[in-house]
């Protein structure tokens, strides 16, 4: 991974001590700076590829520099690094541009983890076409996060439009699946074509006559392209998916007289909770089908595995629910936002959603507190106190 030389700011002079020694160990370029005005002085001079700066500064803060470097080289890469008692700030940050936050007070592996994290994130970007750097993005139409492994969906969403692949999305329940799929299909389709679910949970053989794929056909007729969304093709049985395969290998579900008179573009995006290559290996699902529907494939991360997405999560879901002309519920306390961060998210996005839907739907007033928190994920933070 190509090296690139960083920029550490922060008015505090043992701090820049510390984590220039350590980076200088670690073996990376670093420079260090007391202050934002000269900080982006150095910036317009040298071609760095990170910079880490602390949000409260005099003068010129962390996020008008962030401001500036944006303005004027927004391919560079910036790390907040946010006190306690300025998680706002931090995600106003991030909208703005942040590449990721730092809490303090951190510890110093971090900083290497988030460096390798960003040279990662570069060496798949020159592998990729993309309409723009993931690392101003902290969300792609609905879907929401700046996490490393969400700007990989996005980069992969942004790889699709070309060639309008069949996709395979795979996840756990909750972790954005469907959502993902409507993007999808919003991004490379016209405005006028159709999205058409079907649900193949809680389907049984005798559901498969052999007019099956008639009926599919069916379901897309009527538009110039469409999308067939297959929730959960995991759970077809056997013959369900011979029926879908017959479907898609004479057309991807177009009648003959469509095929006949129309060039229509057909795109098939299923989703599964399980993986179908496992399935496929034990004999549960059609490796010629897997074949057909995975021209892309996805993985969505479970929520646990991007907690600093959280809190645009939280932002994002007030900014919904907060209506009905009764006074908005501003953020979540520091004391619970700790509390879901601990949390491991077994329900993903969907539970979180739920989280804070029911705070507002309890009439909680100013800030989400940690009482009122569902009993479950009290009762798991006591826990894992304990442990």
């Amino acid at each position: 991974m190509k090296a690139f030389d960083i920029l550490y700011v922060d008015d505090d002079r043992d701090i820049l001590v510390m984590v220039g020694e350590y980076l200088v160990r670690a073996g990376y370029s670093v420079d260090v700076v007391d202050n934002g005005l000269d900080a982006f002085e150095m910036i317009k001079k040298k071609d760095y590829g990170l910079v880490f700066t602390d949000f409260k500064m005099p003068e010129f803060s962390g996020l008008d520099l962030l401001k500036r470097i944006k303005g004027t080289r927004p391919e560079v890469d910036v790390v907040i690094v946010t006190g306690h008692g300025t998680m706002e700030s931090a995600i106003e940050a991030m909208k703005v541009g942040s590449y990721d936050y730092l809490q303090k007070p951190f510890k110093l592996d971090q900083l290497k983890t988030l460096i390798k994290n960003i040279q990662a994130k570069r060496s798949r970007s020159s592998e990729i076409v993309h309409a723009g750097p993931s690392a101003q993005r902290h969300r792609y139409g609905d879907l929401v996060g700046m996490s490393p492994t969400m700007r990989g969906i996005y980069d992969a969403i942004d790889s699709m439009r070309p060639t309008c692949p069949n996709v395979v999305i795979e996840g756990e329940s909750g972790s954005g699946k469907e959502l993902t799929a409507r993007v999808i299909h919003q991004t490379g389709a016209p405005d006028d074509t159709t999205f058409v679910a079907l649900n193949c949970q809680g389907m049984a053989d005798k559901d498969y006559s052999r007019d099956y794929g008639d009926h599919l056909a069916g379901l897309m007729a009527g538009s110039t392209a469409a999308t067939l969304f297959l929730n959960e093709v995991g759970d077809l049985p056997l013959a369900g998916q011979q029926v879908l395969l017959e479907m898609m290998q004479n057309g991807n579900g177009a009648t003959q007289g469509d095929r006949q008179s129309s060039s229509r573009s057909r795109r098939t995006i299923a989703t599964s909770c399980r993986s179908l290559s496992e399935s496929v290996a034990r004999g549960e699902f059609s490796a010629e089908l897997l074949d057909v529907l995975a021209g892309a494939s996805l993985k969505m991360p479970p929520l646990r595995e991007r907690k600093e997405d959280i809190c645009l999560l939280i932002t994002r879901f007030l900014s919904r629910f907060n209506t009905g002309g009764r006074p908005p519920i501003a953020g979540v306390s520091f004391d619970a936002l700790d509390v879901l961060l601990r949390y491991h998210w077994p329900g993903n996005v969907i539970q979180l959603e739920n989280v804070i839907e029911r705070a507002v739907a309890l009439g909680v007033e100013t800030l989400i507190d940690v009482e009122d928190l569902p009993t479950e994920i009290k009762t798991f933070n006591e826990i894992s106190k304990i442990g």
